[in-house]
């Protein structure tokens, strides 16, 4: 009898009409049709085996789930979790956790990168009463936006700039060297790295599959610093902007991993050179219009816009936690290196927190700069669109103001943070508690002086680096 072979027939779609079905996947924006059309899809494409959930821990680290296409269709009004394992989330003796799913992010995947036959989507996180649950950012900032635009009108758009590093060899965050540290593969940098020179080949499969997967990317480049990278996608809603931050994050060490290569976004992990940023553009529109711009503003920027840089300004040590979460994200605040660690805005100087760039009606908006990439983009954007639509606007002084600098170290930051009425009103104080728990516990682990060497502990006990067997061994 003749060996059968090839009898796998998942779905495998060409890049482009993978683009082609995610563009117009994006455009279902209403959360009963997208639901509709979604799940007609999945009962449809048999080809179709499995949907891969997504979501997002306090601290902001990814985390998957893959479900039968059939047991999800099923039962996707009862997709439980044990939230006990998964740092942030609920007690063990309060474990069970319920997924959300949200259909308007479904997404076609490639294959060759994600494995045949599978979709995925975002989720947001209920309580097993089904109240969202309080240590969730990213179901906090859809519901908030949702609010925001019903109240007042307004809708918020990000556009991320994401710098990350390619080093050698395969895991090498998790087997971290202090001696050795980590090697570059390349040493090619800014605008110059050879066309198929390894970085080079890495940017490129990576702004293929972006873009497969609707990203519309903008350009992909090496960065400053021997062996770094960094990729803008065009603007959109906040809460999709969050789920590409992620979802960028994991194709870029997914492709590293397969060509032999570790994609790492630790804000500094080459001591000597630039660190990676995740600069944040950020704007607000009313009714479809950007209400940032004013043509006869100074640096075309409205009143408006001039008001939330001042706000974001005003509660720059207080918020330096959320957009700075990580012991090794203040060795990347070095002024020697290009880093935003002034808190002050200008449209020319990069040494500010905040810019200005240039921009028209459609372009114009904030930058914020000093944003690491290990953050959590939701709880980074809620706070953003708190400070933008809620906080109160601080007077102006008319004496002349010394120049203020961001903390320089972990344990500053924790200290403002946790001394903050603001952070407490934006987050509430169970889960502000909860959130410091892990900062705190990650500092301890850490000489209090930064010095000049990385050190292990920064790296082996980064939220997006450490593991049950890691983080039990200090």
């Amino acid at each position: 009898m003749q060996e059968q072979t090839n009898l796998k027939k998942f779905l495998k779609l060409s890049y482009g009409e993978l683009e082609q079905r995610n563009l117009k996947a994006r455009l279902i924006t209403n959360p009963s049709q997208a639901q509709k059309e979604h799940t007609a899809t999945l009962k449809k494409e048999e080809s179709i085996k499995a949907v891969t959930v997504y979501f997002c821990n306090i601290e902001g680290r990814l985390h998957m789930l893959d479900y039968d296409k059939k047991f999800l269709l099923k039962s996707m009004d009862n997709l439980t979790f044990d939230g006990s394992s998964i740092r942030g989330f609920s007690e063990l003796h309060e474990s069970d956790l319920r997924l959300s799913i949200d259909w308007t992010s479904f997404t076609y995947l490639p294959t060759d990168v994600f494995g045949p036959g599978k979709v995925a989507v975002f989720a947001n996180i209920a309580d097993k009463d089904g109240k969202a649950y309080v240590s969730d950012f990213r179901g906090r900032l859809q519901d908030y936006a949702r609010k925001i635009k019903s109240s007042k009108g307004l809708e918020g758009f990000m556009a991320p700039e994401i710098e990350g590093f390619v080093l050698e060899g395969v895991d090498v965050e998790q087997s971290y060297n202090n001696p050795e540290g980590f090697k570059p593969i390349t040493t090619g940098g800014y605008y110059h790295t050879l066309p198929l020179d390894k970085l080079r080949v890495f940017i490129d499969n990576v702004g293929e599959v972006l873009r497969a997967m609707g990203f519309q990317n903008e350009k992909d480049h090496p960065e400053v610093a021997p062996s770094q990278f960094e990729s803008n996608f065009s603007y959109t809603d906040i809460v999709r902007a969050c789920d590409q931050v992620l979802l960028y994050k994991l194709v870029c060490r997914q492709i590293a991993h397969t060509m032999g290569m570790t994609a790492t976004f630790l804000p500094k992990p080459i001591q000597g050179l630039n660190g990676n940023g995740m600069h944040i553009n950020f704007s607000l529109a009313k009714k479809g219009k950007n209400i940032l711009y004013d043509k006869k503003g100074s640096d075309n920027l409205s009143k408006e816009g001039w008001e939330i840089i001042s706000k974001i300004l005003n509660r720059a040590t207080e918020i330096s936690l959320v957009l700075n979460s990580s012991v090794n994200s203040y060795r990347r605040l070095d002024p020697n290196y290009e880093a935003p660690n002034q808190i002050k805005v200008s449209a020319n100087d990069r040494g500010s927190m905040v810019r200005v760039p240039l921009g028209n009606e459609r372009s114009a908006r904030i930058e914020i700069r000093s944003v690491s990439p290990d953050a959590n983009p939701y709880l980074l954007l809620y706070t953003v669109m708190k400070i933008a639509t809620e906080d109160k606007t601080p007077q102006a002084s008319d004496r002349r103001q010394r120049l203020r600098v961001l903390p320089g170290n972990i344990n500053d930051a924790i200290r403002q943070f946790r001394a903050s009425e603001f952070t407490t009103n934006l987050m509430g104080r169970e889960t502000k508690d909860k959130y410091l728990e892990y900062k705190v516990a990650s500092a301890y682990r850490n000489p209090k002086e930064l010095g000049e060497i990385i050190k292990e502990a920064e790296i082996l006990y980064h939220h997006e680096v450490t593991n049950q067997y890691i983080w039990s061994k200090f």
